[in-house]
């Protein structure tokens, strides 16, 4: 029996944006990026009094750019994505609602602080929970077994946010941190994981000329173990000098991947660049963790922003662009000039964020400030590019 109810549409049902996971969750993961970036640069920024208790500021943030934000892009993306792969419906209307009413009234219970945070505990964990079921069911109605590894790491998520509630409530004395940096860890390898999927492919198809790339199994399998020795050390025991040499081999596997995927084409293709030039900036981060131990410049915070600010967002801002123009019935290869924008604005803010602190300490909060706002206009546009199909019809009349 079926926890979710996954079914068809009745052929009469009108349309709602309701009827595929991508279009609420995509449009709500760029509101909810504007807008909680903007409360984030006024309580940073602005010392906006906000009420927290058991957490500091930026754990608020970065918990709800991990577990809001980005997740949100994740759900929206792998119930699209799984309906595709297995030929199975994903869930639609009322469950996909209630999946989404879990999602939506956990940000609001943090967007006053620590006062709701019992309830907000209960609802991220329980769309924590429903979101594995939603992707697992249809997996396994036809057995398709090679997904469990990217539900594994949905799962995992789950529990990493159930380390960070236990630790804002006062129950487990690291738990904060492990879910916040376990957490970051397990969207990079996500990231990993169905980049190597999909971004050879796109730049294959869309590059508009032939090209084959490679993409050994190799180079896989080594960037898997690799990586999960890295984050482990640095989640659980941050130590720089083990950190600094895993991340040095994970430098040279990234670089030989971003060899092998390089076209010249890319370059001129929005949606392609985008997706390449967030592996570029994970990259970037990962030498920044292998250069640690060697210079007092460089620190932890640096190369975590270069995962998320110029990695993780860069990629969903792409990919939910992407994702949107091809599941709504319009041309892929014409992206909005507007995305372009954002894209760039948004890598213009993430080298401002990892390196104008370091290279020009006077100025930091004006730094971290001018990161902040070109983050809001980025989704901002994002936002107004791709609300109207997001809530409307595919153009040729298709279902999704």
């Amino acid at each position: 029996m079926a926890i979710l109810n996954i079914q068809d549409p009745p052929k009469d049902t009108a349309f709602s944006v309701f009827v595929l996971g991508f279009r609420p969750f995509f449009l709500a993961a760029g509101v909810f990026a504007v807008l909680s970036m903007a409360m984030w640069m006024a309580i940073f920024s602005f010392s906006m009094p906000f009420p927290l208790s058991g957490l500091a500021p930026f754990q608020w943030h970065a918990h709800e750019m991990i577990y809001g934000f980005t997740l949100s892009v994740v759900a929206g993306f792998l119930l699209t994505a799984i309906k595709n792969w297995t030929s199975v419906q994903t869930i639609q209307h009322r469950p996909l609602m209630l999946l989404f009413s879990l999602w939506l009234g956990a940000r609001l219970c943090l967007l006053f602080g620590t006062d709701l945070l019992l309830l907000a505990a209960i609802l991220d964990l329980s769309f924590n929970l429903l979101l594995v079921i939603a992707m697992l069911q249809p997996v396994m109605r036809v057995k398709q077994w090679k997904q469990l590894g990217i539900i594994s790491k949905i799962l995992l998520l789950g529990l990493f946010n159930g380390l960070f509630y236990l630790g804002a409530l006062g129950l487990l004395e690291h738990g904060v941190d492990w879910g916040i940096y376990g957490g970051l860890m397990l969207l990079i390898a996500l990231v990993f994981n169905m980049g190597r999927r999909v971004i050879p492919f796109f730049i294959e198809k869309g590059v508009g000329y032939p090209v084959q790339l490679k993409n050994p199994r190799w180079l896989d399998l080594s960037s898997l173990f690799v990586f999960l020795a890295f984050a482990i050390g640095e989640v659980f025991f941050t130590e720089s000098a083990i950190s600094s040499y895993l991340a040095a081999i994970l430098v040279v596997i990234s670089a030989i991947r971003l060899y092998h995927w390089h076209t010249r084409g890319l370059w001129s293709k929005p949606l392609l660049w985008g997706l390449y030039g967030a592996f570029v900036s994970i990259t970037i981060g990962l030498l920044l963790f292998a250069l640690l131990p060697y210079s007092a410049s460089i620190s932890r915070s640096m190369a975590y922003h270069a995962f998320a600010f110029g990695g993780i967002a860069l990629i969903t801002i792409s990919m939910m662009s992407r994702v949107t123009l091809g599941h709504t019935g319009r041309n892929i290869q014409q992206p909005s000039c507007w995305i372009s924008i954002a894209q760039t604005l948004l890598v213009i803010g993430a080298i401002i964020r990892v390196f104008g602190p370091a290279l020009l300490p006077a100025y930091y909060m004006g730094w971290i400030l001018l990161a902040q706002l070109l983050w809001i206009i980025s989704f901002s546009l994002f936002v107004v590019s791709n609300a109207a199909f997001l809530t409307r019809p595919r153009v040729d009349g298709s279902p999704g």
